[in-house]
């Protein structure tokens, strides 16, 4: 398979989803879960995805739309589409399978996955994380993860605005 043909295989949808969640579960493999907007990729992302995967033997991640993006972050964001920052989290060797969600938590799609280690990262409490209850519920692990300091895509973002 040709790294693009690869790159294209790890962005799944719903149907897709079911079948690699239970062929992966068949495997007794360790499913991690994260979720984000991932609109800039910066050293902190990787910092933060790459620990995120150390947890477990494959990680999937669940991307923000656009429209949610623009929920969360404001109208001027996101600054990359939603296929853009699908493709470029799928190119990264560690990461198993990216999917998009539209609701304003991934509460449904980390009720479908039921992943055994929930990650987010540390600003969060880890009974306060969507999803903590149902993880919990099903014999699996809420973690949190610290930022790697000084980067954020907030900032970044402001370093360009400031530039002008």
């Amino acid at each position: 398979m040709s790294y693009h043909q690869k790159i294209k295989s790890k962005i799944i949808n719903y149907s897709q989803l079911d079948n690699l969640i239970a062929n992966w579960k068949k495997a007794n493999e360790r499913i991690v879960f994260t979720n984000g907007c991932f609109d800039i990729i910066h050293q902190g992302h990787i910092d933060y995805l790459s620990k995120a995967k150390d947890l477990g033997s494959k990680l999937i991640i669940g991307v923000n739309t656009d429209r949610s993006v623009s929920a969360i972050k404001g109208k001027h964001r996101p600054i990359q589409d939603e296929y853009s920052r699908l493709t470029i989290l799928a190119a990264m060797e560690f990461v198993d399978a990216v999917i998009l969600f539209d609701e304003d938590t991934p509460i449904n799609l980390i009720s479908r996955i039921i992943p055994d280690i929930l990650v987010k990262g540390s600003d969060y409490k880890a009974e306060n994380i969507v999803g903590y209850d149902v993880v919990t519920g099903n014999g699996g692990k809420v973690e949190t993860l610290d930022f790697l300091e000084g980067f954020s895509t907030s900032n970044i973002e402001k370093r360009i605005i400031g530039a002008n």
